[in-house]
């Protein structure tokens, strides 16, 4: 999961060397943190968070195909 979120967020990315992705799991959760340049940010947020929002969309459903809840956050 934390290679596919790394592709598609280092794709939009201006500064592809920049983002870095976390992965922290838990028994039933799993949380992928991405980090990325500040010019960065706003590209992967997109206009009234539609990107980002379809990401989450993508994340969460690969990750229901493997019962594990996954939540992508964006860290500034």
């Amino acid at each position: 999961m934390k290679d596919f979120v790394t592709f598609i967020v280092r794709s939009l990315a201006e500064h592809p060397h920049d983002v870095v992705v976390t992965e922290v799991k838990g028994k039933q959760t799993t949380i992928l943190e991405v980090r990325c340049h500040p010019k960065d940010v706003g590209r992967l947020i997109g206009r009234s968070g539609k990107t980002i929002a379809a990401i989450r969309t993508l994340v969460s459903n690969v990750g229901s195909q493997h019962g594990v809840r996954t939540v992508l956050e964006v860290a500034e």
